[in-house]
């Protein structure tokens, strides 16, 4: 393959980022977008805020390919080259919540952590499933709504191979009903508040949490509340720069996404041209 072209882009650096929900493990799992992210961004501090691994879906039968096996070894990588590594479990890998206060592989796992921003603002940082009050009060039922998501991501699969022979970007359709859906938008408000009366009642400036795969930054009544979102549908992560201003990205909508993906179909062409030469 001739590599004579391609473009060499400098990485996104930013002061600390947040990411939540990969769902290694899953078949859902955007791991190659995820790597994507972590090959083009360099930070200070990054955040692991749970369901990195879902061990939830490997109790029904194991699924690791190795673009799994290479998320675990760049967050690794990253912590060894110096960038301090945080690891808030979830409930789809509570299991690691025994192993909260010690390291691995240079990463600190905790239960929670206080993150200040450069501006001087005090956030909470955790996944947010304590006050999700079906997990909290009804695992089981919990767990069926967690196969139903299962399946719309499966369906999404295939709605997502058909739009790209035809030339169309990814589209989620969990994400589509979450807003359209009146039960589903009323359960992200009321979780949205849940969180922020916990962050009011805590004194801090805001908090930083996931679980509900739905990424924003919004204020509620001087609280600032951010959600980093998932990849699993929008491939999103929370950023701060180094002013300490916040910022959500959707990865598949960036422009250094679209020019590595542009570059690597270029290859790709290219490496068919030669082989059929």
């Amino acid at each position: 393959m001739d590599n004579r072209n391609v473009v060499t882009m400098k990485p996104l650096k930013f002061r600390s980022i947040w990411i939540s929900d990969i769902h290694l493990g899953h078949r859902a799992c955007k791991a190659e977008f995820l790597l994507d992210f972590l090959k083009h961004t360099r930070c200070e501090q990054l955040y692991l805020v749970g369901d990195v691994i879902d061990l939830w879906n490997m109790k029904n039968g194991w699924y690791w390919p190795q673009s799994h096996n290479n998320v675990i070894r760049s967050i690794l990588g990253k912590a060894k080259r110096g960038t301090k590594v945080t690891y808030i479990p979830g409930n789809h890998d509570e299991m690691f919540r025994n192993y909260t206060n010690t390291s691995f592989g240079e990463v600190d796992i905790v239960a929670e952590a206080i993150h200040e921003t450069a501006d001087g603002r005090q956030l909470l940082v955790l996944h947010g499933d304590e006050f999700d009050s079906i997990v909290k009060h009804n695992k089981s039922i919990a767990h069926l709504g967690s196969q139903a998501y299962d399946f719309l991501l499966w369906v999404n699969h295939y709605i997502d191979m058909f739009r790209r022979k035809l030339g169309f970007p990814y589209w989620s359709l969990a994400t589509y009903l979450k807003h359209k859906v009146k039960n589903a938008v009323k359960y992200i408000s009321n979780f949205e508040k849940a969180v922020i009366h916990e962050a009011r009642r805590r004194k801090v400036d805001g908090l930083v949490c996931g679980h509900i795969h739905k990424a924003a930054i919004k204020e509620y009544e001087g609280i600032l509340y951010c959600n980093d979102g998932d990849w699993v549908e929008s491939c999103s992560a929370l950023v701060e720069h180094h002013d300490g201003t916040l910022e959500i990205l959707n990865w598949t909508d960036t422009d250094k996404f679209k020019e590595e993906l542009h570059s690597i179909e270029n290859n790709n062409r290219r490496g068919r041209l030669v082989s059929a030469n």
